[in-house]
């Protein structure tokens, strides 16, 4: 009951509701992310995407493969519809915090940003395929508490996972540039674009700072 109702508590809406026959089929040992059509997405509303990759590709975590994902979202957040605020990489998936004029606008940049990684990646890992093993997986933000829990999701993410443990922010996300940490850390200039919804540069604060050592929730 305890997990059920923290579940429950988390607050984030998932994009393509559970209906019966929607979406694409489970494949392998986790399901697809469903191909139902995507709800309308306000300006105003901040978005958690996770995006995964297909089994078997090396491990993101490494300097040259984080390169790759940093000079895409930089140049995939230069248009005026779509932009990338905050991620993290995991070893085998990425979660960003982005803002886009609607849904449309989303999809389009999130269809660049894919493909540039893919091309890098595939680059430096000297090989041919797809890189990612689904389209993106998104949930709407729409409360300032919904948003101070992504962005702990996000940025502690390999905390979570047990690949990052000091105190100081993960080097393999934007935790370095961000400016919203507890007791004085430190931040580095952003190479990436200031938030500019009032939820994900304002709003949030008002649920309190973030401790370099807060891990995401379980449950």
């Amino acid at each position: 009951m305890r997990t059920k109702q923290r579940q429950t508590e988390f607050g984030f809406t998932n994009w393509g509701g559970k209906r019966r026959g929607a979406g694409r089929k489970p494949k392998g040992e986790r399901a697809g992310v469903s191909h139902a059509k995507r709800p309308r997405l306000r300006a105003s509303y901040p978005v958690l995407v996770t995006l995964r990759l297909c089994e078997g590709l090396p491990s993101l975590r490494y300097d040259d493969s984080h390169e790759v994902l940093k000079r895409a979202f930089a140049a995939g957040s230069e248009g005026e519809g779509f932009h990338v605020v905050e991620y993290s990489v995991q070893s085998n998936h990425v979660h960003l915090l982005a803002e886009s004029r609607d849904e449309r606008a989303l999809a389009r940049g999130m269809n660049g940003l894919t493909v540039r990684i893919a091309r890098g990646l595939n680059r430096i890992w000297k090989r041919f395929g797809s890189v990612f093993a689904d389209r993106y997986h998104a949930r709407i933000l729409r409360t300032p508490r919904e948003v101070r829990i992504a962005l702990v999701y996000t940025l502690q993410n390999a905390r979570k996972h047990g690949a990052w443990v000091a105190r100081r922010p993960d080097a393999y996300s934007s935790g370095p540039f961000f400016d919203g940490w507890r007791g004085g850390v430190r931040c580095m200039k952003r190479f990436l674009r200031e938030a500019r919804t009032w939820l994900l540069s304002i709003g949030w604060r008002r649920r309190g700072l973030i401790d370099p050592t807060e891990a995401p929730a379980t449950g």
